[in-house]
């Protein structure tokens, strides 16, 4: 009895050791509304400069050197912005329901057209190259028609994805154009 009792007794004290060597020792200044930085080492006490990384000045490379712009945030989106920009103009009739602009992808929920309202669509857009490409946009067109109150799920008419893909790359142009002072 003593044995188990002390089999207990022995991590429950251990716990408790270790939890009032962790109350002791630096104190971090926690009563500040506003964090001064002196709570940082890293970057001496100064909130505002960046902090030093593990891998060097360079920071972790696999190969390749780094382009102008790269790694300080100006590149912006993942994808190309004109066809981003153009596809978000072209599908803002629908309603959203997701929209990355990292992965180049834009959902839409359901939506049904005034003049049929017992259809509704619902689009896939994807942004497939960081060029103004004719192969670098895809859109996906689901279709569905209420039967006696249930939607069903039918095939959109062929060319209406062809279409959608066609305004999406004319307004991508114009938007370059547009930027581009009318040079291209």
């Amino acid at each position: 009895m003593k044995k188990s009792i002390s089999l207990f007794l022995f991590p429950v004290l251990a716990l408790f050791a270790f939890g009032l060597a962790g109350c002791s020792g630096n104190k971090i200044q926690s009563e500040a509304k506003y964090p001064s930085g002196a709570d940082r080492p890293s970057t001496g006490g100064d909130i505002y400069s960046k902090p030093k990384s593990i891998f060097g000045a360079g920071g972790l490379s696999f190969g390749g050197k780094r382009k102008e712009g790269e790694g300080d945030g100006s590149t912006g989106i993942g994808v190309n912005s004109f066809l981003w920009r153009a596809s978000l103009d072209t599908v803002s009739f629908m309603p959203l329901a997701s929209a990355d602009p990292f992965g180049g992808v834009i959902l839409t929920d359901w939506y049904s057209p005034d003049s049929a309202k017992k259809e509704r669509y619902k689009l896939n857009v994807f942004i497939l190259n960081r060029q103004l490409r004719s192969d670098g946009i895809e859109v996906r067109v689901y279709k569905q028609i209420n039967q006696t109150g249930t939607w069903f799920d039918t095939a959109p008419a062929p060319e209406m994805a062809r279409q959608l893909e066609d305004t999406i790359l004319t307004r991508a142009r114009q938007l370059r154009l547009s930027q581009n002072g009318g040079d291209n």
